[in-house]
């Protein structure tokens, strides 16, 4: 535990790849194998379920520090993290433990089954024990907001560099239904056996947002264009007569979607295809809000199959009968995949249909009119382009349309978390009805640091009331609010949600009653639907 706390601190400690990956090798070198396992899903996510309430250690921590409750609170909402606020007002250790990372882990796990006296007795103990380093890491294990500043790239290569395998295959066998609950290190990554586990997707390949002049890729014709879809990217997997579907985010959505399931009787062989997941009826595509009232559910009635079904839209096959395609071009990937979807002549698996443009001109031109179609734009894959790993540079662009956009007028203000801790960062925007301002979106992305020093200095000079961390303001800043999509929704006081709203600039030319309204949202919305 002790070597897991310095690891940590010394991932938080640097932005140099090379001393990041220098001291997860040094862990993993001198760990074992229980620890490593869980050094791995730890920093890839897969943690397991927080095993106590947070008000509890709230409570307990502010005992034990000998401090009121709101004291503790308020140091939170300047702090901005729970488990760096309990570490510090704790009293120094009293003694230490040599306990590993796993039997923490194992610990935790356990506490469950255990009556609230002795959870409290557990980890008051546990806390007595560490210095402030170990017990701001084990505060995150129990809030499940562990985040530290490494990608999954890097804990790959890592990885690689320790068990002397290449990249490609170390995140393969990362993907898939594990936990460090049900295997070990070495099932996982040194025995690992590609056909033992049936289900295992391969890891995705991301595009960049396109970042120069589209000339600059060179002729058209070297690339395919695609419509980009907004739906949720995921890969079906057939083997062995059964299917799978797998998210990006590595979670198992098979029982999601049973339209698809289907597909495993008339699919003419094994394969994986990479493709996007999309409410779809009487020919066209529904808006992302119909696809979002089937995430999240188990049980799928039978108004939303019929309200919102779905088909996977194929832009890639990644496995034919057992054969690993993505080292093949895309091109020749492309025409294995147009013979898969012709022999299966199902109604719910359609192929991505390839746009040829004569021109970057005509090319601009059908990006612009993308949103008709419900398409958040283009897609760029260069013919010659084999399927990588992750988000890459230089084959695989997505060029979006420029969003829709409201001004709107800043109620609310909350602080941040992080190194925004002490900045009100997070606004609350809404738009006219009539006199009143109805709240619409909130936003925290868009403005600059300097920028956001500023905002915050208003929140300070001219707050109206507050709520906890929250305050309202004088309604005065105007800011241009911008959006991907737009829907009806029962949720909001306004009757309208918007799909990945960010701040692009604030309106220093506008007053405040010149904002738009909430007739205009609603204008939006019928055309963006009709």
């Amino acid at each position: 535990m002790k070597e897991f706390g310095i690891l940590i601190s010394a991932l938080d400690g640097t932005t140099k790849t090379t001393e990041k990956i220098s001291a997860m090798s040094s862990f993993l070198q001198k760990s074992s194998s229980e620890d490593k396992l869980w050094f791995v899903a730890l920093l890839s996510g897969k943690r397991p379920k927080r095993p106590i309430k947070t008000t509890l250690l709230r409570q307990w921590a502010a005992e034990m520090a000998k401090l009121p409750l709101w004291l503790l609170e308020e140091s939170y909402h300047v702090v901005g993290d729970l488990a760096e606020t309990v570490a510090l007002i704790l009293p120094n250790a009293t003694k230490s433990s040599d306990k590993s990372l796993d039997a923490r882990m194992q610990d935790l796990q356990s506490l469950k089954e255990l009556k609230e006296e002795e959870v409290k007795n557990y980890i008051t103990t546990a806390w007595s024990e560490m210095n402030k380093n170990e017990r701001f890491v084990f505060n995150k294990l129990i809030t499940g907001g562990f985040r530290v500043g490494v990608s999954h790239k890097l804990i790959v290569k890592a990885l690689a560099e320790h068990l002397g395998e290449e990249e490609n295959i170390v995140s393969h066998r990362l993907m898939g239904d594990w936990s460090p609950l049900n295997t070990t290190f070495e099932k996982l990554l040194v025995e690992a056996d590609e056909k033992e586990n049936l289900s295992r997707p391969y890891p995705f390949y991301l595009a960049y947002p396109l970042e120069n002049e589209p000339e600059s890729l060179g002729e058209v014709n070297e690339w395919q264009f695609e419509y980009k879809w907004d739906g949720i990217r995921g890969q079906l997997i057939h083997r062995n007569g059964e299917i799978y579907i797998w998210s990006r985010g590595e979670e198992l959505i098979t029982e999601r979607f049973p339209e698809l399931e289907g597909l495993k009787e008339i699919l003419p062989y094994d394969c994986v295809i990479d493709g996007e997941i999309m409410a779809f009826k009487d020919g066209k595509p529904l808006t992302f809000n119909h696809l979002q009232t089937r995430i999240g559910r188990k049980k799928i009635s039978k108004k939303i199959l019929t309200d919102s079904p779905v088909v996977l839209v194929a832009y890639d096959l990644l496995e034919e009968k057992g054969d690993d395609l993505r080292t093949t071009p895309m091109e020749s990937r492309r025409i294995k995949l147009e013979s898969v979807i012709s022999q299966t002549k199902s109604p719910v698996l359609l192929i991505s249909e390839k746009i040829e443009p004569r021109s970057w001109k005509e090319a601009a031109i059908i990006r612009e009119s993308s949103r008709e179609v419900l398409s958040e734009g283009l897609m760029l894959k260069r013919k010659t382009s084999n399927y990588k790993v992750g988000r890459r540079r230089g084959d695989w662009w997505k060029w979006k349309v420029d969003p829709m956009s409201i001004d709107a007028v800043m109620i609310y203000a909350m602080r941040g978390h992080g190194r925004r801790a002490n900045l009100y960062s997070d606004y609350t925007f809404a738009v006219w009805k009539g006199e009143e301002l109805v709240p619409f979106a909130k936003a925290y992305s868009g403005l600059t640091d300097k920028e956001m020093q500023a905002v915050d200095r208003f929140v300070k000079k001219n707050t109206l009331d507050r709520f906890g961390p929250v305050r309202s303001v004088k309604p005065e800043l105007v800011f241009e609010i911008g959006f991907e999509g737009i829907a009806p929704s029962t949720r909001h006081k306004s009757g309208i949600a918007l799909r990945f709203p960010r701040i692009l600039r604030q309106r220093f030319d506008k007053k405040p009653d010149e904002a738009n309204t909430l007739e205009d949202l609603n204008s939006i919305l019928e055309a963006y639907i009709s």
